[in-house]
């Protein structure tokens, strides 16, 4: 990283089931308009966006923005599976820190059907071929739907290698539940208990369908400028980027034979890595974590690729409680996907959304107490990993 870019303004508005939100242009460009409010800001002053969704259709990015401002600039439609939402955010802090462009819009939404996460394009090759061969390998079950048959077997495999008893991700599930009852725009603000979590219906190995996030409709988004502009129009400074990288599939997402590899955990490991390096900090000086818990087995996972636990030293992270308040480092103090839901494109900015009021002191209920410091990761199977490093002045 050149120089610290400043995250000047964010939005979202509250996610909601399929079928009981707006459509997305409506949600994309409530959102936008939000980030801009928060940042004081005109949207004439806003020379590129990025906009990022997963289902819909090209150009989808203009139909949001054009009820905002229709200005002429740029815009680029961003896909990156479940890790769209930070890649937009990726590319428009690269856009900054090049030199390319003063300020700039990432945008994600999402509008979601009921259901599994399924292919829309039948009549091709699916990009995870080479995945589902060595899913079918290791796991089987071809019957159960790609994701939950992904992120199950991931938690199978640790439960093999490192003893992890099924009722340590249900205690992850529970912690997410306590954390979204503080926020306001959580799809989820009911706690459930851990015995509640192990009694809902079985979907694979030690998964039940409470351990699964839901199919969820929503939008945010974020403006990032340079330090320059944001002091030449008067906004607010005081969160920076400080490090980010974006890593893909490496040879041992395959070669490992090893469904936690398959699902990501070296990427999210070499991108973690990469950020600390970059910041020039480690993981224990982290304050608070907004990782990608699409199921409650990847949250564990992540705690160790992300080095915020040994290697195995997951289940001791939520036994000891240094998973949330009162503890070593807060994650997901949003309620994460798992309560306050994950509409792909959108998850991303949604991260960027609470970890920019968490430093601002501004997240109410759900404040860490003296965040200075926060780390963001968003995986996308296919695959994509981004992970951000940012700092309150």
């Amino acid at each position: 990283m050149k120089s610290p870019v400043v995250v000047a303004g964010v939005g979202m508005v509250p996610f909601a089931k399929p079928g009981a939100s707006a459509a997305y242009y409506e949600m994309g460009a409530e959102a936008a308009r939000r980030a801009l409010a928060d940042a004081d800001l005109d949207y004439g002053k806003v020379q590129q966006a990025y906009a990022g969704y997963v289902y819909g259709d090209s150009t989808c990015g203009q139909r949001a923005l054009y009820p905002v401002g229709m200005t002429g600039i740029p815009v680029v439609n961003v896909n990156n599976n479940c890790s769209t939402g930070s890649t937009a955010l990726f590319l428009a802090r690269q856009a900054v820190e090049s030199g390319a462009a003063d300020c700039v819009m990432a945008l994600g939404f999402e509008q979601m059907q009921p259901g599994a996460l399924g292919s829309y394009y039948n009549d091709r090759p699916t990009p995870f071929e080479s995945f589902d061969r060595v899913c079918e390998d290791l796991v089987g079950q071809p019957e159960v739907p790609l994701a939950i048959r992904y992120f199950g077997g991931a938690g199978m495999a640790h439960m093999d290698k490192y003893g992890t008893r099924a009722e340590t991700f249900a205690k992850i599930r529970a912690k997410a539940s306590r954390h979204a009852v503080n926020n306001p725009v959580a799809l989820f603000r009911k706690e459930v208990s851990v015995a509640e979590v192990m009694e809902s219906p079985a979907l694979i190995g030690p998964m039940t369908r409470l351990m699964a996030c839901p199919p969820t409709c929503g939008a945010a988004a974020a403006i990032i400028c340079s330090e320059t502009f944001a002091k030449q129009h008067g906004l607010d400074a005081r969160v920076t980027i400080v490090a980010q990288s974006m890593t893909t599939d490496t040879p041992s997402t395959f070669d490992a034979r090893n469904m936690m590899q398959l699902v990501g955990s070296d990427m999210a490991r070499a991108a973690a890595d990469q950020v600390y390096e970059a910041a020039g900090v480690g993981p224990e000086e982290v304050d608070v974590v907004e990782l990608h818990d699409c199921f409650a087995t990847n949250e564990l996972l992540t705690y160790e690729a992300l080095r915020l636990a040994p290697d195995g030293g997951g289940e001791k992270m939520v036994e000891d409680g240094d998973n949330t308040y009162g503890g070593r480092v807060v994650t997901n103090p949003s309620g994460g996907l798992l309560s306050k839901g994950h509409p792909l494109g959108a998850t991303g900015l949604a991260q960027c959304t609470e970890l920019v009021q968490q430093l601002r002191g501004q997240a109410e209920a759900r404040q860490v107490e003296g965040a200075r410091l926060a780390l963001q990761h968003n995986l996308g199977l296919g695959g994509a990993c981004v992970v951000t490093m940012y700092q309150a002045a």
